[in-house]
């Protein structure tokens, strides 16, 4: 049994999940199909591909991952195949793909040729479901599109470092569902930027100079447990996946507020370091 992921902004008050499902079971019902997530905010890339980029290594090889996100095809965004990482991924060439390819060369990449006489936007939905399916019974790409040797890059991948390397400026491409706040700033190139220097990040008006390893390093727990008072805190972690984010300890949307709405942050948002 071969498997099918998918990464929407269909959501799951409307039909399109179910119809892209239906449309897999009915040209492959053997098909094993995994929702990694149908609520990516509409047509936001960068928040599919941090989803996308965190999420596929868990699956198998040859796994097919459909991202259905900002896809209707125009001349200047073509909907495409790469074969990368021993996966395939199934998008429109919108940039989702090139976060992938920052650290792994696609093998090969493919623009769908098959011609489907349908409504423009059910299109992607069908043309997905049906390329998919081909190569999740082992289908060869070029049976349904040409190679190609470019996909469409997405700009602000990595962080700017100026000369004196004196500071970082990072971007915020995720906001999770906790309101934490995720940058494109690995932890690697931050230690060997600090080189062990003492360090301040700043965004907007919040400023921070230490980085804790989890979240609950923050608590004095030689403080009675009636009088602390941690909770609505700012704090700076590097999360599961090594990126460098800001986070509101026990933050809650629906009383305490979180870091993206406490501090005003928002994808695409900077994030700079600066370095004594």
């Amino acid at each position: 049994m071969s498997i099918i992921t998918l990464i929407t902004d269909f959501g799951n008050k409307d039909h399109f999940v179910a119809k892209i499902k239906g449309n897999i079971y009915s040209n492959y019902n053997q098909a094993k199909i995994v929702d990694i997530s149908n609520n990516v905010s509409p047509f936001n890339i960068m928040e599919a591909a941090y989803i996308l980029e965190n999420s596929y290594k868990s699956f198998p090889e040859k796994t097919v991952h459909i991202i259905d996100v900002d896809s209707e095809k125009t001349e200047e965004k073509k909907h495409i195949i790469a074969f990368l990482d021993n996966h395939f991924f199934i998008s429109a060439d919108n940039g989702i793909l090139s976060i992938l390819s920052q650290s792994v060369n696609p093998e090969k990449i493919y623009e769908i040729n098959i011609d489907e006489q349908l409504n423009q936007i059910d299109s992607s939905t069908q043309i997905f479901s049906k390329v998919a399916c081909h190569l999740a019974k082992g289908g060869k790409p070029e049976l349904v599109a040409k190679e190609i040797n470019k996909i469409r890059s997405v700009k602000n991948l990595q962080p700017f470092i100026n000369d004196d390397l004196s500071q970082i400026i990072s971007s915020i491409i995720y906001v999770d569902n906790f309101g934490n706040v995720v940058t494109n700033l690995k932890k690697e190139l931050f230690e060997k930027i600090q080189k062990g220097r003492t360090f301040e990040i700043s965004v907007r008006n919040y400023k921070f100079k230490r980085i804790y390893n989890n979240y609950s390093d923050i608590v004095n727990f030689e403080t009675a447990v009636n009088e602390r008072n941690d909770e609505g805190k700012g704090l700076v972690v590097f999360n599961s996946n090594d990126l460098l984010q800001i986070s509101i300890y026990r933050s809650n949307p629906q009383n305490v507020g979180t870091a993206s709405s406490l501090m005003g942050l928002k994808i695409y948002d900077s994030v700079t370091v600066s370095f004594d």
